[in-house]
């Protein structure tokens, strides 16, 4: 299940995303507008900054702004930075394996073949869907797109 963190830093870049040119923004404009403590969202883009996503002034005119160009900010990225691994099980993790204590033999293990399948149809979507690809107005024929799975 996707957090609160994780939801708050896709609607906050999607506000971002949104603004006309290279415009900063307060965060408390943003938190306001998306419905978001301020003082949750002050992490979230503490952290998202630190990992290249965000830029941010000090000063007049100082706020955060997108510090890429929205298609080359993967969903997936933003995800795993404010979420951790996509897997749903840390046997089939790409970036957090563990072994699973119970289990005989990976190999022959069908909850993990499974969840396998899962992780990969997950981070297929996030990782091929970019924050522009998300920031069109539902409804249009260029809006959100839509997976059959």
């Amino acid at each position: 299940m996707l957090s609160k963190k994780a939801k708050y830093g896709l609607k906050a870049l999607l506000f971002l995303a949104d603004l006309p040119g290279d415009r900063s923004v307060l965060i408390a404009d943003i938190a306001a507008h998306e419905r978001i403590p301020k003082k949750f969202l002050d992490m979230i883009l503490l952290e998202m900054r630190n990992a290249g996503i965000l830029s941010s002034r000090k000063g007049k005119g100082g706020g955060y702004a997108l510090a890429l160009p929205p298609e080359r900010i993967r969903i997936g990225t933003v995800i795993r930075l404010l979420d951790g691994p996509l897997a749903p099980v840390a046997c089939v993790s790409q970036t957090a394996y563990r072994r699973c204590d119970d289990c005989v033999s990976e190999d022959a293990c069908r909850v993990r073949r499974l969840m396998g399948q899962v992780r990969d149809a997950v981070a297929g979507i996030l990782d091929s869907t970019t924050l522009a690809d998300i920031s069109r107005p539902v409804g249009t024929p260029d809006g959100p797109l839509n997976y059959d799975i």
